[in-house]
């Protein structure tokens, strides 16, 4: 199966200013801008939120 430049990966970082990140895909016509999602940050130990970095 070929890699769809509709779903490219994406990196979240956390906004905790751990450095901790995710990478992960997502559906560039269903979210156009950049990626906001709550996530666990091992280094603080609770749910923070994650952004998409480029």
């Amino acid at each position: 199966m070929a890699r769809s430049e509709s779903r490219p990966v994406v990196t979240l970082r956390s906004t905790a200013g751990t450095g901790r990140s995710y990478v992960t895909r997502k559906n560039r016509r269903n979210d156009p801008d950049r990626l906001e999602l709550r996530k666990f940050d091992s280094a603080v130990g609770r749910h923070v939120l994650f952004r998409e970095v480029r």
